[in-house]
C-alpha cells in the first residue's frame, strides 16, 4: 500500500489530493475530535503565519484556534492596510519575510493563483485559505468531512449545490472535491448568470460524475440527500448591476424544507446573508453549524500532518 507524503506539503487546491489522502486526513480529524488533549503539544515551538490580504472571520479565527490548540503560536495580519503592502511592498517580498519568521504560511488573497505563487517562493509549506474565485481547499475539506461524518459514504448520495456557482470559491472547491468522492448525482442550481464556469464543467466532465444544471430548486429538492447553499458573492461581481439582477433569487425556508427527504441535511460554508431563513435553524435538516464546528478538528489535523507528518507514513 502506498501512503501520502504529508510533511512539508503545500495545500493549494483540493484537486491536488487523492481520495486515499483525504480519507487519511479525515481519520486524523476524527481522532482529534475524540481526544484533542493528545494533540495539545503537537506544534510546540512552531510558528504559523496567517497572511490574510482579504477580510475573514471564520477562516482566520479557525486557523488561529487550530494552531493554538496544537500548542503552536501564530503571527500575521488580517488586512492589507496593516502591511508594508500599503506602502508599495510586493507580494513576493512579503512572502519571503514571512518564510523567515514562520514554519508555515496560511494565505488568503483576492487574486487567482496567489497561493501557488507564494508556494513557489517559500521554503515553508503554504496553505491556501482562499484565493480568487476558484480555490478554498480547506473549506472543501471541512465540507467533505461533514458529509463523510454524517453518511460515511458518498456513493448513494444525490447532492445539490445552490447559489453563486460562478464567483463563489467555496462552492467551486466543494464541487471539485465531489469529483474525488463521486456521489450518485450532482445538481448545480443557480440563476443563469451565476452558472458554473466552463473550466469547472470541464473538470466535472472528465471526472465522470453524473451532474445536471438547473435553475429551480423546487424541481429537484425531493431527490436531495445534501443541499449545499452559498451566498451570492456581492464583493466579487465586476459590475454592481449584475449583482442587483440576481440578489435574492433564492431562499431556503420552511416551504423548501418540507420538500426534503427526512434525512437530508442543509450545509452552508457561512457567512449567510438572507439565503437561509432563520426558521430553518431549528429544523432537523440544519447542519451548517455542525459543519462550521468541524473547521477546528479538520484544520488541526491538516496542520499536524503538514508540519509534523506521521511516523512510518512519510
Amino acid at each position: 500500500m502506498s501512503f501520502p507524503r504529508w510533511r512539508g506539503r503545500d495545500v493549494i487546491s483540493i484537486l491536488d489530493f487523492t481520495r486515499e489522502e483525504l480519507d487519511r486526513l479525515f481519520n486524523e480529524a476524527l481522532e482529534v475530535e475524540r481526544d484533542p488533549s493528545r494533540y495539545s503539544s503537537t506544534l510546540e515551538g512552531r510558528i504559523v503565519a496567517l497572511a490574510f490580504f482579504e477580510p475573514s472571520t471564520r477562516t482566520l479565527l479557525s486557523f488561529d484556534t487550530a494552531v493554538k490548540r496544537l500548542g503552536g503560536q501564530t503571527i500575521g495580519f488580517a488586512s492589507q492596510e496593516a502591511l508594508s503592502i500599503s506602502k508599495g511592498e510586493n507580494l513576493a517580498d512579503t512572502i519571503r519575510m514571512l518564510d523567515v519568521y514562520a514554519d508555515c504560511i496560511v494565505i488568503r488573497h483576492p487574486c487567482e493563483g496567489s497561493s501557488k505563487f507564494a508556494a513557489e517562493i517559500a521554503r515553508s509549506p503554504v496553505i491556501n485559505a482562499g484565493d480568487g474565485s476558484q480555490h478554498h481547499p480547506t473549506q472543501a475539506m471541512i465540507d467533505l468531512y461533514t458529509i463523510w461524518r454524517r453518511f460515511g459514504s458518498f456513493s448513494n448520495l444525490t447532492i445539490g449545490v445552490i447559489g453563486d456557482l460562478r464567483y463563489g470559491r467555496a462552492a467551486t472547491s466543494f464541487i471539485f472535491g465531489l469529483t474525488i468522492y463521486r456521489p450518485r448525482k450532482l445538481y448545480l442550481i443557480s440563476p443563469q448568470m451565476l452558472r458554473v464556469r466552463e473550466e469547472v464543467l470541464d473538470v466535472l466532465k472528465k471526472s465522470g460524475v453524473k451532474f445536471e444544471e438547473a435553475e429551480s430548486l423546487e424541481e429537484v429538492a425531493s431527490e436531495l440527500d445534501v443541499l449545499y447553499v452559498t451566498r451570492i458573492q456581492k464583493e466579487r461581481f465586476p459590475d454592481p448591476s449584475e449583482y442587483e439582477a440576481v440578489k435574492g433569487s433564492y431562499r431556503i425556508d420552511s416551504k423548501v424544507i418540507r420538500s426534503l427527504k427526512e434525512h437530508a441535511i442543509i450545509m452552508h460554508p457561512l457567512p449567510r446573508v438572507d439565503e437561509i431563513s432563520f426558521e430553518v435553524d431549528s429544523s432537523r435538516h440544519a447542519f451548517y453549524f455542525v459543519q462550521a464546528s468541524y473547521g477546528i478538528p479538520v484544520r488541526m489535523a491538516l496542520l499536524k500532518l503538514v508540519l509534523v507528518g506521521e511516523a512510518g507514513l512519510e
